[in-house]
């Protein structure tokens, strides 16, 4: 038993370095492609995050209905008479990608969470300087909250947080560790960051 305990250890071991996903994941699984966020306004949505945030517009598609069956609930679980008008596909330096959709739809809700709600959510950037992106949101005129706030107890302890808010209503986040968090030290399993892309 110890030895067939040893070997799958080693299995894991080697196929956790060659990239792969462990078996209790989906088969193939190797990170978090993009984040799909629902706007009120496509120019609107595309302006601020690549002439606020700095993203950058890879490509937009669309429109995509069914007037006569269920495609788009069966696809997407939405009304059967929902459109997407149009979706544009952003890339936010080296983080992972945003996918921005302009729906309509018969039962369309206009619903802006707050954090605390079930189902609520936010964006986080990293930042080199969590004081210098609030100076620049503030010269904007992008909503920021209390902040820089920096953590200094707890595994977050190293990082500094600002949340702020996109015309529309959506949570952002600007987040900075340059020198990591407390949690690191002797961690099995270290987050990815966009501050060292190469890992």
């Amino acid at each position: 038993m110890k030895r067939i305990l040893r070997n799958a250890t080693l299995a894991a071991a080697v196929l956790g370095s060659a990239g792969m996903a462990p078996a209790s994941s989906i088969p193939g699984m190797r990170g978090h492609d993009h984040t799909g966020i629902t706007v009120p306004d496509m120019k609107q949505a595309v302006d601020f995050f690549t002439e606020v945030v700095g993203c950058k517009k890879a490509m937009s598609f669309g429109p995509f209905a069914d007037d006569k069956g269920t495609f788009m609930q069966d696809v997407l679980g939405v009304d059967p008479k929902a459109v997407i008008e149009e979706i544009t596909m952003v890339r936010c330096g080296y983080g992972s990608n945003i996918e921005l959709f302009k729906y309509t739809a018969p039962d369309q809700k206009d619903l802006t969470p707050k954090n605390s709600d079930i189902g609520g959510f936010h964006i986080a950037f990293y930042v080199d300087d969590v004081a210098a992106a609030k100076a620049y949101l503030d010269g904007k005129g992008v909503k920021t909250r209390m902040g820089p706030l920096p953590v200094s107890e707890g595994p977050a302890a190293g990082q500094t947080i600002l949340y702020f808010q996109a015309p529309w209503g959506l949570q952002l986040e600007a987040i900075s560790y340059p020198d990591g968090m407390a949690y690191e030290k002797g961690a099995e399993t270290v987050l990815w960051s966009p501050k060292n892309p190469e890992k």
